[in-house]
């Protein structure tokens, strides 16, 4: 099968049926493991990207929060949300198809506070230098939930079985530059 294309026909359906321009197919082993459209215009669901479903569904059909043996298509160099899941779920590798450039004189996602050509100098900021007002607000007992998970996991800080270097493979999160975003 050819996942890229794949990838391509769920956008292009989507929009089709009144949703946006983003897709996300995931492979394991030479097959579909998890596939979705970005469903955030049919849920209201800022969170709803084609990767974030996608990951969801892919990891509960493998018991894990972890793709590790999984190739990851996106039809567009993910947002910022997205590539941390990304990060998270630590798959073999991210192939997209499009970047920002492609495909910003045909659509944008400007909001309030997050625009994508600015995202990674914004996030890259101190948290109380970043156009989002934020407020901390210390409290020890907030820290000590931490203690608590720890103590609960025999005193290890890790997240038990997570992939922490990268694959013996190279695995790597292909992208294009910061401002392809």
């Amino acid at each position: 099968m050819d996942f890229i294309q794949r990838t391509i026909d769920l956008a292009r359906q989507n929009v089709a049926e009144g949703g946006r321009p983003f897709a996300t197919v995931i492979v394991k082993d030479g097959e579909i493991l998890a596939e979705s459209a970005n469903k955030v215009a049919q849920t209201d669901d800022p969170t709803a990207h084609a990767e974030i479903l996608a990951i969801r569904e892919a990891c509960v059909k493998l018991g894990t929060e972890h793709l590790a043996g999984t190739t990851i298509y996106v039809l567009a160099h993910p947002c910022p949300m997205c590539l941390g899941s990304l990060y998270y779920c630590s798959p073999d590798e991210v192939v997209f198809l499009t970047t920002r450039d492609a495909y910003e004189p045909h659509y944008v996602d400007d909001r309030k506070y997050f625009e994508l050509n600015t995202f990674y100098e914004e996030f890259g900021k101190n948290w109380d230098q970043r156009r989002l007002p934020m407020r901390h607000e210390p409290r020890e007992d907030a820290v000590e939930v931490y203690r608590f998970w720890q103590e609960r996991n025999g005193g290890e800080r890790r997240v038990a079985g997570a992939p922490t270097v990268a694959s013996p493979t190279g695995g790597k999160l292909l992208q294009a530059s910061a401002c392809n975003s």
